[in-house]
């Protein structure tokens, strides 16, 4: 009599156990899909530093190891560094600064092909102007490498002829003439404190220590998993397995002497008649802020990143990088932008009568 009350009790008895048999299979499934996903993301990140690939620390600690490994930076001197950065009166002109060629609104370099500077001179050798941002980074300064630091490199264009043509003499009698100067270089180094060129450069670099721009690369690499999206993901990997990772590698991304042209003729080679160091070595770009820098390369030959990621892969590589391959590349660099340290244009103390006038010639 009750059998079909009985029928009808087993069949929602079933039901109930297929849908929760169905719920436990989605659930798994969904388990299973985001541990793969996370593994696979996890695999980039690791694939990305067995290659040499290190983010920014964000330890102060262990950054503090990688920008001040003197124990130079203090927050007097980089006030005073940022003051000298913006200087222009540091050249013969008084009208060229640091900021003319590495311009820290325009990605640390000045967006043209070769530098210009005294006189409106285009670099003789039609040398383009790398980023100042985190050049801290690298383990060489200049193109051919022959500064080792930021406090030496900073000599080199300020007394340069095409750059800003200031001797040594001039620099320290332009700013030991301005009495704001002094007193703010005796707060940072003491009352005996001797101004001199050498003082005045390194105060420029010790400011320069301080310009890093971590960016959600380096998020990612530090274990976020979804600081990036998965087409900058696949574009890491792609920019891994390329080989391009084998000299833009490092903190910096580049920053090491390396041979170039290796396996090919450099499209532009006779633009400008820069050779590298005397092995022949040319220093590697960061690539960090990469978007912001056009043009590419030494001589600053290439405008479109696309084009110039395929151009290495022909010079460097020996290899033919398709568009869409390059269109990946381009899409991790672009998570390569980073967030800049907060500049505020100083004001700069006045000139007195004594102060050295500027000279044209």
């Amino acid at each position: 009599m009750f059998t079909w009350i009985w029928d009808l009790t087993l069949y929602f008895k079933q039901e109930k156990i297929m849908k929760i048999d169905k719920l436990i299979s989605t659930a798994l499934a969904a388990a299973l899909f985001v541990t793969l996903g996370t593994a696979s993301e996890a695999s980039i990140a690791d694939k990305a530093k067995s290659y040499g690939l290190v983010p920014i620390p964000t330890d102060q600690t262990e950054l503090k190891k990688l920008i001040d490994p003197n124990n130079t930076i203090t927050d007097e001197k980089v006030a005073l560094g940022l003051k000298l950065y913006f200087e222009p009166r540091l050249s013969k002109s008084g009208i060229i600064s640091c900021n003319t060629c590495h311009n820290l609104g325009l990605g640390g370099a000045d967006g043209v092909s070769a530098a210009v500077g005294h006189q409106w001179t285009a670099n003789p050798h039609h040398l383009n102007s790398p980023t100042v941002y985190n050049a801290v980074f690298y383990k060489t300064q200049f193109w051919n490498g022959r500064s080792p630091h930021l406090e030496d490199q900073a000599q080199g264009p300020m007394q340069a002829g095409p750059e800003m043509a200031a001797p040594k003499s001039l620099v320290e009698a332009r700013i030991n003439s301005i009495p704001e100067y002094v007193e703010e270089f005796e707060a940072a180094y003491g009352k005996d404190v001797k101004v001199d060129f050498e003082t005045i450069t390194a105060t420029i670099g010790i400011f320069e220590r301080t310009l890093i721009t971590p960016s959600k690369y380096d998020e990612f690499l530090h274990g976020k998993a979804d600081a990036l999206s998965d087409a900058e993901k696949k574009g890491l990997s792609t920019f891994i397995d390329k080989g391009c990772a084998s000299c833009h590698n490092g903190v910096a991304l580049g920053g090491t002497m390396q041979p170039f042209d290796m396996a090919k003729k450099y499209k532009f080679a006779n633009l400008g008649d820069f050779k590298g160091d005397a092995n022949g070595m040319v220093k590697t770009p960061t690539l960090r802020n990469i978007t912001e820098t056009a043009p590419y390369y030494h001589n600053g030959a290439f405008w479109s990143l696309s084009e110039a990621v395929k151009e290495m892969g022909s010079v460097q590589l020996g290899i033919e990088i398709s568009d869409a391959e390059a269109a990946e590349i381009v899409t991790f660099l672009k998570a390569l932008k980073g967030k800049k340290p907060e500049i505020t244009y100083p004001q700069l103390p006045e000139s007195t009568l004594g102060t050295p006038k500027p000279d044209f010639k």
